[in-house]
């Protein structure tokens, strides 16, 4: 990711750049409408994982302690891809669903808007 920076005073070394995360790639996750969680998490994951593992291992892991979660069915949430809708291939990798190193994927649950309806 390209820093356009407005004056020449900003330089320095990318930390986060793919290949500094030892084969892993960063991505954003939120789960929208759901205010328990302040801000996107962001975690590694390696390119290779496929988005069915992710689904229902990693972000059911990140947002189990929320009382809503129980309620989730994988299948019916609607997933974004930065602000566009995306229907992942659950069967194929994180990179064959295009999300690359600091993508963002966020998710709707319908019918879910947060604890006792906050968000509604």
């Amino acid at each position: 990711m390209p820093v356009i920076a407005l004056n020449e005073g900003y330089q320095g070394e990318v930390k986060d750049r793919e290949e500094n995360f030892h084969g892993n790639r960063l991505l954003f996750i939120g789960w929208e409408d759901h205010l328990m969680f302040c801000a996107p998490h962001c975690i590694p994951v390696p390119a290779e994982m496929t988005f069915a593992t992710l689904a229902n291992e990693v972000i059911a892991g990140i947002y189990a302690s929320h009382p809503d979660w129980s309620k989730v069915a994988i299948g019916e949430i609607e997933w974004l891809r930065s602000n566009e809708r995306f229907a992942p291939k659950f069967d194929r990798t994180l990179a064959e669903n295009g999300l690359q190193h600091k993508a963002v994927l966020r998710f709707r649950t319908p019918g879910l808007s947060g604890i006792n309806g906050s968000c509604s």
